[in-house]
């Protein structure tokens, strides 16, 4: 058996309600670890890991909100024999910080 990474992307949306309007979507990306024996059974195995994701429920405010598995953006085998201290899981490369920066909420100390 081999080990994967799968990045998955599910959305949550809130139904539009008189009272809340409609917000906009909140985008989870997800680095998930897999064992395989093959690339395509990692790759099934990460899809329905991500529809095992969906789910709905209200919040606080009694918004209805429902998680919607998205997209399987990549599989990809873990090169370490091991993983402990320092493996690095999976790396991603961008040209446009600045695109990187608008979606990471994250980056600007945004509470999600």
């Amino acid at each position: 058996m081999r080990t994967y990474v799968a990045v998955l992307v599910c959305v949550a949306e809130a139904a539009a309600s008189a009272t809340s309007g409609s917000r906009a979507p909140l985008y989870r990306e997800s680095f998930v670890l897999l064992t395989a024996r093959t690339e395509d059974e990692a790759r099934s195995k990460a899809r329905a890991h991500g529809e095992g994701l969906e789910t709905s429920y209200r919040n606080e405010r009694g918004e209805l909100i429902t998680w919607t598995f998205r997209q399987l953006v990549d599989v990809a085998e873990l090169p370490a024999e091991r993983l402990g201290d320092g493996t690095e899981l999976y790396t991603r490369h961008f040209r446009d910080f600045a695109a990187y920066a608008a979606f990471e909420p994250l980056l600007s100390g945004e509470d999600l």
